[in-house]
């Protein structure tokens, strides 16, 4: 497929996590690779150009501190990593930024934990700024946060960049994750000892004969094999999100397969994504209070695709806290939505019936101008 097609063809997947390993970075070697990664940011501005939207998920950063410190024998345990990780993060985002910027596009950082996941307020606030950034046409550089303490990081640590990529997939509600390697794909059993090993293009259900086939020693610069990013697979499958796993190096191969080409390993949803967040957002045990909103408000809602500002809510109900799912209701009692509270039920008592430009005045801080957002909204 030649560039002027792939320039004029449509993109099959609108919102995609692009998750480029430490193997390709490094294109092998014991040092980030820059035009391995303007490779990759060529075809990630030429998505962008079809009107995707995209996230990075970037290893490196350790192999970077490592080259920088000119100890390519350093690093195995925590604290060295943790070392090389606040050394190298730096150097790994000077490259993006310095790349990203020649294409006219703006980049931001965002370290990751498992607390900033787990917690509500934690996932609320990533999602939030996250989405955020998409919105404003930036592309957030996701890695995860290695320089904790040691006794911290046993609890906070994802464990690899794979396995990140899939909770972040599931935070923007992607439509694809996009993991790059070294390899094609999955095989039927470890290419390197197997010469007779064969890719498997499609995976509709990770069972134990995938799991199995996916076993193997991580890549040498990498903390994961393809058992993690299989295990990530299977994360963001489960949420609605397709998931490709596929050799970073081949030609164009981002563009490709955001035009729906084959190529890789594709493992199909096991579940509709909109429909996953729905039944988190739906649930009655998730629902720990109401909203009752005036006619306008829920006109903007129902038929304009807007967030629920304070000026329209008539009345609280219920005590919840910020990052907690509430239904919204009508004057008339009829439930229309339910969406994560930006604010906590104490503060919206005291802003509703107001402009959001009042927010700040009225609590001394504010979270932004919505009550509920329409990227934590969903409606009935």
């Amino acid at each position: 497929m030649t560039s002027d097609r792939l320039h004029a063809q449509h993109i099959e997947y609108r919102r995609i996590v692009v998750k480029v390993g430490s193997n390709l970075l490094t294109a092998g070697t014991d040092s980030l690779n820059a035009a391995a990664m303007a490779a990759v940011v060529e075809q990630i501005a030429a998505i962008r150009e079809l009107g995707a939207q995209v996230v990075v998920v970037s290893s490196g950063a350790i192999a970077a501190g490592r080259h920088r410190l000119g100890d390519a024998e350093q690093g195995h345990d925590v604290p060295s990593r943790q070392v090389l990780a606040a050394v190298g993060q730096s150097r790994l985002m000077s490259v993006w930024d310095e790349l990203f910027e020649l294409r006219g596009i703006v980049v931001a950082q965002a370290l990751l934990t498992r607390g900033d996941l787990v917690d509500r307020l934690g996932y609320l606030n990533a999602r939030t700024t996250l989405l955020g950034l998409i919105e404003r046409g930036v592309v957030p550089i996701v890695n995860e946060n290695d320089v904790v303490s040691s006794d911290e990081i046993r609890d906070s640590k994802i464990g690899d960049n794979d396995n990140l990529s899939a909770e972040v997939a599931n935070l923007v509600d992607a439509d694809l994750l996009l993991i790059l390697t070294d390899i094609a794909g999955l095989y039927s059993t470890d290419p390197r000892q197997d010469p007779n090993a064969q890719l498997i293009a499609e995976v509709t259900r990770i069972d134990d004969v995938i799991a199995r086939a996916a076993q193997g020693a991580p890549g040498e610069r990498g903390t994961g094999g393809m058992a993690t990013k299989v295990q990530a697979a299977r994360t963001a499958t489960s949420a609605g999100v397709h998931v490709v796993i596929c050799d970073g190096s081949a030609a164009d191969i981002v563009r490709r397969i955001a035009g729906g080409e084959v190529a890789g390993t594709h493992f199909l949803p096991t579940a509709d994504r909109v429909e996953s967040r729905r039944r988190h957002l739906l649930s009655a045990l998730q629902s720990r209070g109401r909203l009752v909103v005036d006619d306008g408000a829920a006109r903007a809602l129902e038929f304009d695709g807007k967030s629920l500002l304070p000026a329209g809510i008539l009345r609280v109900e219920g005590e919840f806290q910020r990052g907690d799912v509430v239904r919204i209701l009508t004057a008339q009692g009829r439930d229309i939505a339910s969406g994560t509270a930006s604010y906590a039920a104490a503060d919206i008592e005291r802003v509703r019936g107001q402009r959001s430009d009042r927010i700040a005045e009225v609590l001394g801080y504010e979270y932004g101008e919505e009550v509920v957002h329409r990227n934590n909204l969903v409606l009935l």
